[in-house]
């Protein structure tokens, strides 16, 4: 069995200052070439259809054509979406029932009630089945009603809700399954603050929504979404796909692409990735005025400029402009002495976490400060999911 593994698709984005409807449609042209070449008996989309839980109109209609396309290109494959943090689940989770009549398995909803269990589809091969598990993206407090809480009636941390949510599902392990899943896993004993992310994540203070990779472990693959970055988690059967193309300046130069992964018997598992090549790249130029301007081209580019004197701002930017139309900023690095005064502050661009930010500020805090600031700054984070980059 044959099937792509995409997500992240974040429909709708703007990166800085740009608009990137028309790259979002070219390499979701490319995405639907592919398949129409390649035939694949489904298409699975882990989560972050879209860039905001209330899309615009033009994002759907985006969305809408990229959908018409594939089921056109490929008639007989299963196409299956979970939402991801960035989306609506209760909006995503509409006409589900009408669209699974089309072989449109679009699922906005992890199990919420005692009653209710993954969503699960099985598709036959010569081998026999698989089962496709569509788990989107789940908080804790979206869950408790099924795996409870903790002693003193607390939310679990996300590596235990997921860990129950998955052991109540009876996997047939003789069987091959694979989890599609939009979450932030980590390999057992790697620390999560060392996993590289994009600038266009949203990351949690603490990490707390990191979940152990090896609660993966039942499943012969994990389609997995969320990581902007392709990433194997641990070995080859666990995967983040990354972004079909960059959103941020972070992903400069990062190579992008549709896995496409082949299962034969049960244990056989063979992947390949299919390169997709952006209609603009997203670049960093650095040096001198006179030696980047003659690398003018259309893409959308950040400079930085080097040299030691100033220029007159608007005449600058004009410049540039005209060198690069999808310029995205102008940022300045000059060689400075050590400043002994300013020791500990950030340099300029670097990205700074909101939470050390506020601590630093604040000076001495207890523990339940704390906690209380962490609860804070993840809150408006998590709501501020729901605006364009």
């Amino acid at each position: 069995m044959k099937f792509f593994h995409l997500s992240d698709l974040h429909i709708g984005l703007h990166l800085l200052n740009q608009d990137l409807q028309e790259d979002q449609e070219y390499i979701l042209g490319k995405i639907t070439d592919f398949a129409a070449q390649e035939q694949p008996d489904a298409v699975v989309i882990a989560g972050d259809i879209y860039d905001r839980a209330v899309p615009s109109a033009e994002a759907v209609e985006v969305f809408d054509r990229f959908l018409t396309g594939l089921c056109a290109a490929v008639p007989h494959a299963a196409v299956m979406l979970i939402s991801g943090n960035h989306d609506s689940g209760p909006r995503l989770n509409c006409f589900r029932s009408l669209l699974q009549k089309q072989n449109v398995y679009m699922v906005g909803m992890p199990p919420q009630g005692p009653e209710e269990h993954i969503a699960r589809v099985t598709l036959c091969d010569a081998d026999g089945p698989v089962h496709f598990w569509l788990l989107p993206f789940v908080k804790p407090s979206m869950v408790k009603q099924i795996v409870g809480t903790d002693e003193n009636g607390n939310n679990l941390s996300y590596d235990e809700s997921l860990r129950r949510l998955l052991e109540r599902e009876k996997i047939p392990e003789a069987e091959r399954n694979v989890l599609v899943s939009h979450q932030f896993y980590v390999p057992a004993g790697q620390d999560a603050a060392m996993v590289e992310r994009a600038e266009s994540e949203i990351i949690t203070v603490g990490n707390i929504d990191a979940v152990r990779a090896d609660v993966l472990a039942p499943f012969d693959y994990g389609a997995l979404g969320h990581i902007h970055k392709p990433m194997r988690v641990g070995n080859d059967r666990y995967r983040y796909c990354g972004t079909p193309m960059a959103y941020s300046l972070s992903e400069a130069g990062q190579a992008k692409g549709i896995i496409e992964v082949e299962m034969g018997k049960k244990g056989q598992i063979h992947t390949k990735v299919l390169p997709l090549v952006p209609l603009h790249a997203v670049r960093v130029i650095r040096g001198l005025r006179e030696e980047v301007l003659p690398q003018a081209c259309g893409d959308y580019v950040s400079v930085v400029l080097t040299d030691p004197v100033d220029f007159d701002a608007l005449d600058l930017r004009d410049e540039l402009t005209r060198a690069f139309p999808r310029l995205l900023e102008i940022r300045r690095e000059y060689v400075r002495q050590v400043d002994y005064g300013t020791a500990g502050m950030p340099e300029e661009g670097e990205k700074q976490d909101p939470y050390e930010l506020i601590l630093s500020f604040l000076g001495e805090t207890d523990e339940e400060e704390r906690a209380i600031l962490a609860d804070v700054v993840n809150t408006v984070l998590a709501r501020g999911e729901g605006r364009s980059s």
